[in-house]
């Protein structure tokens, strides 16, 4: 019998996993961001003087709870139990309202900020987390430098996460590739959109101003450094019931479990990434998994993976 040859060249090469980034963010993308972080955390410095003024009514705080409800909800519900996580599934007019109301929160465009998560997942607190507040070690000055850098300096000296890589089925999705490429004007709407309530609800010109000013600039603000406290103290203080992998930190840091809308209970969610609960003892208070639960009611979302007795026992420390 004659042995059959093969060409080599015709064999497929292996396949090679893409690389963890695209190369480092535009320069215009960087003038933004400097833009969209100072200028918020400039007016919630300013929001205590102003308040005690007497620039504040009822009118802003309503505006403002609304807009945080909305854009805080989009981003723990939608970009991260949903998009990044696979929670729960949705109906398509929910997928996308999820999206739209995730963006409002000013983090990013919503397959950027999943690449950037699943990312932080896969290589939680090692080299290729893109904000670990390990990074610089365990000593004092080592730790106060990784907090501020986990905190929001890695925004401004990273590395894009590769989204082909981390986030493939968000760019296959044709509504999340539209709301990716009206970001800036979802941005322009998060902003504005406060400022015109205040305006005619007030019937003035500084009805509207405060409404910007508070439910505009200082409720981005507010909301910015609750997400961004989850990548860093929420990797440092805090309790660790849970088992999670080795060389993995993430922490419970219950103060801030209602303003995060019960994200920083953030050793059950590295335990368990997929459960669309996250604070599954009792007394730890969750809205996002309310939220999620009263969407369920509706109609409106399936195939929840709500969390399993023996799975948090067996996760139990």
């Amino acid at each position: 019998m004659t042995a059959t040859l093969i060409d080599p060249s015709t064999i497929p090469a292996p396949q090679q996993p893409k690389p963890l980034t695209e190369g480092r963010q535009p320069r215009g993308i960087l003038i933004a961001l400097w833009a969209f972080v100072v200028i918020p955390f400039a007016a919630l410095l300013g929001a205590v003087p102003v308040a005690w003024g007497g620039w504040l009514s009822w009118t802003d705080l309503a505006i403002a709870a609304v807009w945080y409800l909305v854009s805080g909800i989009g981003v723990t519900v939608g970009f991260h139990r949903y998009l990044t996580h696979g929670s729960f599934k949705a109906k398509r007019w929910l997928r996308v309202s999820l999206a739209v109301a995730g963006c409002f929160a000013v983090e990013g465009a919503p397959t950027q900020w999943v690449a950037d998560h699943r990312r932080h997942h896969a290589f939680s607190d090692a080299e290729g987390d893109p904000h670990s507040p390990w990074r610089y070690g365990a000593t004092f000055w080592g730790l106060t430098k990784g907090l501020a850098y986990a905190h929001m300096g890695w925004l401004f000296h990273r590395e894009m996460s590769n989204r082909e890589r981390f986030a493939p089925d968000l760019l296959a999705d044709k509504d999340l590739r539209r709301i990716d490429r009206i970001f800036v004007l979802l941005v322009a709407i998060s902003l504005l959109a406060p400022a015109a309530v205040g305006g005619l609800v007030t019937w003035s010109w500084a009805g509207a101003f405060t409404a910007f000013f508070w439910a505009g600039l200082v409720r981005v603000a507010l909301l910015h450094h609750v997400t961004w406290s989850i990548n860093s103290i929420c990797h440092v203080v805090g309790e660790r019931p849970f088992e999670t992998r080795e060389g993995d930190k993430a922490t419970n840091f219950w103060p801030l479990a209602v303003i995060s809308f019960g994200e920083s209970w953030h050793n059950l969610h590295h335990a368990d990434p997929t459960c669309a609960r996250h604070g599954v003892k009792r007394g730890q208070v969750d809205p996002s998994a309310r939220t999620i639960w009263l969407f369920e009611k509706l109609g409106w979302v399936y195939d929840v993976r709500w969390p399993k007795p023996e799975r948090i026992a067996k996760l139990t420390r």
